[in-house]
C-alpha cells in the first residue's frame, strides 16, 4: 500500500494540473451527493432529542369514512383524544407511547407583563420517555399532572432566559395566551430539524382545548408515536396495534364509521415520505427516485473524470511500456492504476465530505429549511450530520466513482502494445 501512496504522490507532482482538476471534479461530485444524502438523513437519522427514530412507529393522521357519505368520500386528519386513549394509551407491548398536538404560536407574558410570541406544543407525560431531552432545571410533568390538565410548562433555555433572565426557573409563573402557567422544568434548546420534538414551550395538551377538540367522535388534532422496546419488538407492537384497532373499529361501526388503515403506523422513513393523509406509502417509488438521482450525480462527473484519467494515463504511456517490457502482467498494471486512482479519489472524497459538512453547518438555513418544522433552521450540530453511515456512503461513492472513471482508460492503457508504448505512441 505504501508503494501506491508513493505513486499517487508522484502523479500529483508530475501532473499537478490534471490531477488537481480531477480531485476538484471528484470533490465537487461527492459534495453534491453527500449534501443530497444529508438532506435525507437529517429527517431519518437518530439524534437528540429524537434519538430513538430508528425504533419509532409514527401515526400522523387517520382516515375515516361514514356509511352515509357518498361513495369514495373520506375524512383525513389528526386523531381525537378518544382515538388516542382507546388505541394507543392502552397498548402494553411498547416501551412508551406519546400523543401530541400540532405546534402553534402562543403569546407568552413574563411577571412584568412583557409579551412575546413563541412556539407552544401540547404533549403528554409519555412524550418525555419517547424523546430524550436534557433537563437543566426541574423535571417533566407526570401522568397525574397530565390527566388533571394542570397548567404546567417546560421551557427551552432560551425562553427561560427571555422570561426570567435565568435558566433556573422551575416553580416560577408566567402566562400563555393570558392564562397562568407554572414552570415545571427547563431543557436545552432543540433544533428545528427535530420536527416532532421541536418547540420552545411544552405544556400538557389536556390544559388546552386539544383534548376536547373533535369531529366525528374519533378525529381531532393529535398524532402519535409508539416506541417499541427494541427493533425486534416492532412486529409484536404492530400486532397489538392491529388488535386494538380492530376492537376500536367494532365500536365505531355501531355509529356507521369505518377506518382506512393505509398501512399505519409508519417507521420514520415512511412517515417522512408519506406527507398526505389521503394517500398510502409508496416507498418503492421513493427509493427508485433516490437511486436515480444518485446515479445521475455519479455518472455525469464519472464521464468527465474518465476523460481526465485517460489524459493522465496517456502521458504515462512510456512508463507502462517499460513495465510491460520487464514482464509486468496486464492484471498487475490494471491493479496498480486502479489503486493509485482510488487513493486520489479518496483524497477528493474526503475533501468533498468536509466541504459538504461545512456547507451544511454554516449554510443550514438554505440547505435544510425544507426539512424544518418552521422553515427556519436553528441548532444544527456536526453530530447531527456526521455518522458512520454518512461516512461509509461517501467512501462507497468514491469507490463507485473510481471504478466508473478509471475502468476504460486503465483497460486501454494495460492493453497498449509494448513497442508503441515505449515510443510514446498509442
Amino acid at each position: 500500500m505504501k508503494k501506491y501512496f508513493k505513486q499517487a504522490i508522484a502523479a500529483l507532482r508530475t501532473q499537478p494540473l490534471v490531477c488537481w482538476v480531477s480531485i476538484a471534479g471528484t470533490a465537487l461530485a461527492i459534495f453534491m451527493i453527500m449534501t443530497a444524502v444529508m438532506m435525507e438523513e437529517i429527517q431519518i437519522a437518530p439524534y437528540a432529542p429524537e434519538s430513538n427514530r430508528d425504533r419509532w412507529l409514527v401515526q400522523n393522521a387517520a382516515s375515516i369514512r361514514n356509511d352515509n357519505w357518498d361513495e369514495g368520500s373520506e375524512g383525513n386528519g389528526g386523531m381525537g383524544y378518544n382515538f388516542i386513549r382507546k388505541v394507543f394509551y392502552e397498548m402494553e407491548t411498547p416501551e412508551a407511547v406519546t400523543a401530541t398536538d400540532y405546534s402553534s404560536e402562543g403569546l407568552l407574558s413574563d411577571p412584568s407583563g412583557t409579551a412575546f410570541g413563541a412556539k407552544v406544543l401540547g404533549v403528554d407525560n409519555g412524550f418525555w420517555k419517547v424523546m430524550d431531552f436534557t433537563f437543566i432545571d426541574g423535571k417533566p410533568f407526570d401522568k397525574g399532572e397530565f390527566e388533571a390538565g394542570t397548567p404546567l410548562a417546560v421551557l427551552s433555555e432560551s425562553i427561560a432566559r427571555r422570561l426570567f433572565g435565568t435558566t433556573e426557573a422551575a416553580g416560577r409563573e408566567f402566562s400563555i395566551n393570558h392564562l397562568p402557567y407554572r414552570v415545571k422544568g427547563v431543557v436545552r434548546d432543540v433544533s428545528t430539524l427535530a420536527n416532532y420534538a421541536y418547540s420552545e414551550v411544552w405544556v400538557p395538551y389536556t390544559s388546552t382545548n386539544s383534548a376536547s377538540f373533535s369531529w366525528s367522535e374519533y378525529m381531532g388534532c393529535l398524532h402519535a408515536i409508539i416506541l417499541p422496546k427494541s427493533k425486534a419488538d416492532i412486529p409484536k407492537v404492530r400486532e397489538e396495534y392491529k388488535k386494538r384497532m380492530a376492537k376500536f373499529e367494532e365500536e365505531a361501526k355501531v355509529n356507521g364509521w369505518s377506518f382506512l388503515q393505509r398501512e399505519r403506523p409508519y417507521d420514520q422513513e415512511t412517515a417522512v415520505n408519506t406527507p398526505w393523509a389521503n394517500m398510502g406509502p409508496d416507498m418503492d417509488s421513493v427509493r427508485r427516485r433516490r437511486y436515480f438521482t444518485w446515479a445521475i450525480l455519479l455518472l455525469v462527473p464519472a464521464v468527465n473524470l474518465s476523460s481526465m484519467t485517460h489524459s493522465r494515463l496517456s502521458r504515462r504511456r512510456e512508463e507502462i511500456g517499460v513495465k510491460r517490457a520487464f514482464g509486468a502482467r496486464r492484471s498487475s498494471i490494471l491493479t496498480d492504476l486502479f489503486v493509485e486512482n482510488l487513493i486520489i479519489t479518496l483524497i477528493a472524497g474526503i475533501i468533498g465530505l468536509i466541504l459538504s459538512v461545512l456547507f451544511a453547518t454554516f449554510g443550514a438555513e438554505y440547505v435544510f429549511s425544507a426539512q424544518s418544522s418552521t422553515g427556519v433552521v436553528t441548532n444544527v450540530s456536526p453530530a447531527m450530520l456526521l455518522s458512520w453511515k454518512t461516512f461509509g456512503l461517501a467512501m462507497l461513492f468514491c469507490l463507485i466513482l473510481n471504478i466508473l472513471s478509471v475502468s476504460l482508460p486503465a483497460w486501454q492503457a494495460a492493453r497498449t502494445n509494448v513497442v508503441n508504448a515505449l515510443a510514446g505512441k498509442k
